[in-house]
């Protein structure tokens, strides 16, 4: 055979096995590159209220359950109101919120299953230091907000609602109705309606020296900046403050990541949630207070189901 062919057969033979390798060691690398890469994360849009983010508790919850469920979780942080709205609208996954109020018929309508405690903190009254209207040291918040307005009426007080539907402002009007008040900015000048956050009512309220209502946790997370206020009314039964974790009915909104939020519900109420809300201060002062394994605490703040639900909860695979 000419020695000149052999030559072209054998370069074109090596060209072609240099060819052959590269592609294989491409393709190879391509591979291993997608095998090495972590798969992508799992997202949830967790519709919530005000006072969970606020405080500062989600920023130091999130982050455990993202890693260990390889998670991103979206919050929207709402009233309480608003929060159930978004998710009536299937546009979150769970929600975290706290009005008995709302979230019973929230569930009972089909939007939202297997409603469960999570924790609870506590409402308190705060006002001006000067206090006008005569109630600090109260535990009786019936009398305090009594008190308010009539002092309000003689022109010495101002009491700054949310009028926000959020769970504060429910809890807000419970108590003027067992008082037989219904106020309002059109009836009472006494009575300002915020349409607001709690963040920003609290800063109105140190403005004016004005009274309102407002979880403990938030004030804690506050008070650093509110120098005219104090808590002046607390300690009343009436003025307890429990949560609840509800995740998004998947069969009135397929689309939704039920699985995450099954995840997620389970992750609060789990021995490790719980244990993490325990261990959440602010100052040395717990912020709120787990509930979600003890049933009889959870009974008496509206939750007569929940050793039901727990079981139901531990029972499920996420």
């Amino acid at each position: 055979m000419d020695e000149h062919l052999v030559s072209n057969t054998m370069n074109k033979l090596n060209r072609i096995l240099i060819i052959v390798v590269a592609m294989v060691l491409i393709a190879g690398a391509s591979l291993a590159y997608i095998y090495l890469q972590p798969p992508p994360k799992q997202q949830l849009i967790l519709s919530t209220t005000t006072s969970t983010f606020d405080t500062g508790l989600l920023d130091y919850l999130t982050p455990v359950f993202e890693k260990k469920y390889n998670a991103q979780v979206k919050i929207l942080s709402k009233g309480t109101g608003e929060s159930i709205e978004i998710a009536k609208r299937g546009d979150a996954d769970v929600v975290l919120v706290h009005a008995r109020e709302l979230e019973e018929p929230f569930v009972k309508e089909g939007y939202g299953v297997h409603r469960v405690g999570v924790m609870y903190n506590d409402y308190v009254i705060i006002g001006p230091r000067d206090d006008p209207a005569g109630i600090r040291g109260s535990t009786n918040a019936s009398l305090a907000f009594q008190k308010i307005a009539n002092t309000g009426e003689k022109g010495a007080a101002v009491f700054i609602s949310r009028a926000d539907k959020s769970g504060t402002h429910t809890k807000e009007l419970s108590i003027w109705t067992k008082i037989g008040i219904k106020p309002s900015n059109r009836t009472f000048s006494w009575y300002l309606e915020a349409g607001a956050g709690m963040g920003t009512v609290l800063r109105m309220t140190n403005e004016k020296k004005a009274y309102t209502l407002t979880d403990r946790a938030t004030w804690l997370a506050f008070k650093d900046q509110l120098t005219n206020l104090d808590v002046v009314a607390e300690r009343d039964a009436d003025l307890l403050n429990p949560y609840a974790v509800i995740p998004v009915n998947p069969e009135k909104y397929p689309q939704r990541n039920y699985r995450m939020a099954l995840a997620f519900a389970k992750f609060l109420i789990s021995e490790e949630g719980q244990r993490l809300i325990t261990d959440y201060k602010k100052g040395g002062e717990t912020m709120f207070f787990p509930i979600a394994r003890n049933f009889s605490r959870a009974s008496e703040l509206g939750f007569p189901i929940q050793e039901k639900e727990i079981a139901w909860y531990d029972s499920q695979n996420s």
